[in-house]
């Protein structure tokens, strides 16, 4: 028989955590948009600026108006993480942390290559002991807090 450290985990969790946004988030949004755009008609005269705010803007709507998709992620001591259908071997890996946002759990895998990115995975409580375990066997984990710019984005509620 396997033994039961051998057998992969799986679980569902969303890629991300939608938080609402009220009347006043979007009427900031809007003013801060109109003080950047009257800053570059009034000062600035760089019009490139102008469209690139415009632009940034409609990015920020779109991104913000989409639902997170729930996501199945598998892991196992011989292949790796799957997310979805991506593997993500342990090797591209120097090391892993488990990071705690409020109630929300997620391990953050630091890749060996310079500039790769780093791969978020949130994960249910319940099954943080088992994940915590098998990434242990294969890489060192490191103590990690969230980073100046995920403090400023919960902050801003993106």
């Amino acid at each position: 028989m396997e033994p039961a450290q051998d057998q992969p985990i799986t679980w569902n969790a969303q890629e991300y955590f939608h938080i609402e946004k009220n009347f006043w988030w979007f009427l900031t949004f809007v003013v801060v948009v109109l003080a950047l755009l009257a800053l570059d008609i009034f000062f600035m005269k760089s019009y490139t600026f102008s469209a690139l705010v415009i632009v940034m803007a409609v990015a920020v709507m779109i991104y913000i108006r989409r639902p997170p998709k729930t996501i199945t992620y598998s892991l196992s001591n011989g292949q790796g993480l799957y997310v979805g259908e991506n593997l993500y071997h342990f090797d591209e890996f120097k090391a892993f942390g488990v990071i705690q946002d409020g109630e929300h759990h997620s391990i953050m895998l630091i890749p060996t290559k310079r500039f790769s990115p780093g791969v978020s995975v949130y994960f249910p409580e319940e099954a943080g002991e088992k994940i915590v375990d098998i990434l242990g066997n294969h890489l060192p984990m490191e103590n990690l807090k969230l980073d100046a710019i995920d403090l400023l984005i919960r902050k801003l509620r993106l």
